[in-house]
């Protein structure tokens, strides 16, 4: 099913288009009758998504957290990824890395946290795969981008369609205080979009004119049109905020999807340091001494 008014791609029995927030109304009986795909939709979740591209078809399999992104190429097709992010591919396939947009692009990657390098992956003679991983622990989601934006964490790009525009935003300081850094990455265009997780992917959907608030450290993405404020999660004051242990949240306005991951990084980090050895046994740790 599509948007009349944008034709971007919905889910079955969507109310109002994520796009540009089109009120859907009433099917008609012909399209009450017409098949439903379960799998239809700009967006895939569950353990056996799949979908296709311009040249290219690909899946999730083992999702939670130890996802892995499998991409089938035709012959002479392409696919975009974070350097790094390969697991592994098929003999066939020519790896290609380069500065994307060349010295001030790379350097715009470099400051706001992303590899200055971009690999694309192409199958030459014939059919591959590619497959792809982050490096922490967590999922990976495949989103059928059609003419959208998209804002990504910076950790949270893995690969997509080498027709998408990838750039670094200036997230100002709200979004330094917040404590995702500076920047954000911009992806806007059509075709496959995949983006990785620590922990698993909670997809929540917002109506016109719906707020909703979501812990700075478990945002992942959102669509570009969306709104958002930074503010203290307890609204009474920052020392209530404090003892919460929330700090700073940001607010959406809908319409538009949002996705949030299921564990924080920098909390599962805090949660360690007491047990990472420190030098003389200071600071909490404990020494590791594997000598005589």
């Amino acid at each position: 099913m599509n948007c009349p008014q944008c034709s971007a791609a919905l889910l079955p029995n969507a109310k109002f288009c994520g796009s540009c927030g089109f009120q859907m109304t009433a099917q008609t009986p012909a399209q009450q009758t017409a098949p439903v795909d379960p799998q239809a939709g700009s967006f895939r979740f569950d353990s056996d998504g799949k979908g296709a591209g311009r040249g290219y078809t690909w899946e999730i399999k083992h999702a939670g957290s130890f996802a892995l992104a499998i991409v089938n190429l035709q012959a002479e097709s392409s696919i975009s990824a974070e350097a790094g992010a390969m697991v592994s591919m098929s003999a066939n396939v020519d790896l290609h890395s380069e500065l994307k947009g060349g010295v001030f692009g790379a350097l715009k990657r470099a400051v706001g946290g992303e590899s200055a390098f971009v690999s694309t992956f192409t199958a030459k003679g014939g059919p591959g795969d590619v497959t792809f991983a982050p490096g922490a622990p967590g999922d990976v989601v495949g989103i059928e981008m059609t003419n959208q934006t998209f804002f990504v964490q910076s950790s949270s790009y893995l690969a997509g369609d080498v027709s998408l525009t990838v750039d670094t935003k200036f997230g100002g300081a709200k979004s330094w205080i917040g404590g995702e850094g500076l920047f954000l990455l911009e992806v806007s265009g059509s075709g496959l979009l995949l983006i990785s997780s620590f922990g698993a992917i909670h997809r929540r959907t917002l109506a016109p004119g719906e707020r909703y608030v979501v812990d700075t450290g478990h945002l992942v993405a959102w669509e570009g049109h969306m709104q958002y404020n930074l503010r203290k999660a307890a609204k009474s004051g920052f020392f209530r905020s404090f003892l919460s242990g929330e700090g700073m949240v940001a607010e959406f306005s809908g319409p538009g999807e949002l996705l949030i991951q299921t564990r924080n990084l920098r909390a599962f980090a805090g949660l360690l340091k007491p047990f990472f050895p420190t030098q003389g046994g200071s600071g909490g740790g404990f020494n590791l001494n594997l000598g005589n």
